[in-house]
Parts: C-alpha cells; sequence; structure tokens
C-alpha cells in the first residue's frame, strides 16, 4: 500500500466570488446548511451529482447523514473537478468562467481531524468521489491507507484507477471553521491582490500564488 504523507493536507476549492460570504461567517457551510440558509453562491460543481449527494447518496459509518450534508475536501490541489472547470466544456456543468477565480483553501488534515473530534463533530472520508454509489467511507485515522496516496499525488491521471483515487474526500459534517485554513492557493496575480482585499491584517499573509496547484 502506497505510504501515507507525514503531513497530508486538504482542499477544499470554491469560486471567489463565494469568499465575502465565507469570511463573513467565519465558516464553510455543507451544501445542506446552504440551502436550508439560502445563501447565494457561485455554483461550479455538477448539479445532479450535487443533487445525488443531498438527496442519495449516505455516509454509511455515520448512519442517516448525506454526502451533501458535509463540507467536501480532496487529498490534493489540482483536482480532476478543477480540470474539467478549467476545460469549460462539459454537458452537466453550466459555469464557463475558467480556472482563475477559483481559490484552493488548504488546512491540515490532522489538525482538522483533532478539532472534529474535540468538538465532537462528524467527519469521515472516502477511497474515491463522495458521488460515487461505490465509494467507501471511513471514519477512522488507521484506516487512512484505505486512501490511494499515489492516485492522490499523480500528476497524470488518465488511467481510470488514478483518476477514482485522485478523487478521494475529506468530509466534515454541517461546516468548517475558517479559522482552520492554513494557505489560500490562487492561480494568478491578479485573483491574489483581488482576494487579498477581501482580506484583513495578518490574514492577507495566507495567500500564495500556486502555479502548480493549477493546469
Amino acid at each position: 500500500m502506497p505510504e501515507i504523507p507525514r503531513h497530508p493536507k486538504i482542499y477544499h476549492i470554491t469560486h471567489i466570488n463565494n469568499l465575502e460570504g465565507i469570511l463573513r461567517d467565519k465558516l464553510l457551510w455543507s451544501d445542506a446548511k446552504r440551502r436550508e440558509r439560502g445563501l447565494d453562491c457561485e455554483i461550479v460543481g455538477m448539479p445532479e451529482i450535487k443533487r445525488r449527494r443531498l438527496e442519495e447518496l449516505e455516509v454509511d459509518c455515520h448512519p442517516d447523514t448525506k454526502v451533501g450534508e458535509y463540507v467536501p475536501f480532496y487529498f490534493c490541489p489540482r483536482s480532476v473537478m478543477l480540470y474539467l472547470l478549467h476545460m469549460g466544456n462539459h454537458p452537466d456543468i453550466s459555469y464557463r468562467g475558467g480556472q482563475g477565480p477559483i481559490v484552493h483553501l488548504q488546512a491540515d488534515l490532522m489538525v482538522s481531524i483533532q478539532w472534529a473530534e474535540k468538538h465532537k463533530v462528524r467527519w469521515a472520508f472516502s477511497d474515491r468521489n463522495a458521488g460515487e454509489r461505490i465509494a467507501n467511507f471511513y471514519n477512522d485515522v488507521n484506516e487512512l491507507d484505505k486512501v490511494d496516496w499515489t492516485a492522490v499525488a499523480a500528476t497524470d491521471w488518465r488511467d481510470t484507477i488514478i483518476q477514482e483515487g485522485k478523487q478521494a474526500e475529506f468530509l466534515v459534517y454541517k461546516s468548517f471553521p475558517l479559522e482552520l485554513v492554513e494557505k489560500i492557493g490562487v492561480h494568478n496575480n491578479i485573483v491574489q491582490q483581488k482576494v487579498i482585499k477581501k482580506l484583513t491584517g495578518k490574514n492577507q499573509s495566507l495567500v500564495s500564488i500556486e502555479p502548480s496547484w493549477y493546469y
């Protein structure tokens, strides 16, 4: 089995237009909570998959909870989803703004788990895209070897098995605190300056241009 990284990170991608609401609430909300609260945002995902995550797919290690009730993270930047946004030609995605306005919010996996355990917040991870019906879910750090870390780190994911493993997700129930975000990765200087303007004080130092995180 591939070795687990010493300090694994997790990444949530969102449109820059959504940062204002995130900064206001100091939280990332799950799709379920976003809908419940009537929050408007720039949707960059696939509506049908979002519906399935909200209405059908259960996180079976936490009975009676749906995938859409969790805030999702990938275990890597430069995700398969980001590639689809970059190409801008997927028939199931209405967003056509490219990867430039997409920002990565990075947090530390183990710190996030420790926070969740301390605050009795449910968390889980999947071995592939959590929107797939065959995804397996776990909530034990001793089972992190179920994630294909070689696939997660791969930059060439044309192989179907690699592509599936690269889309593994980390999930946090209902909301995720902004205070755990340790870096905001952006595509270019223009986006960096826009993000900095939305931040205040020391938080501005979190914004970093990360070309290797993009296509």
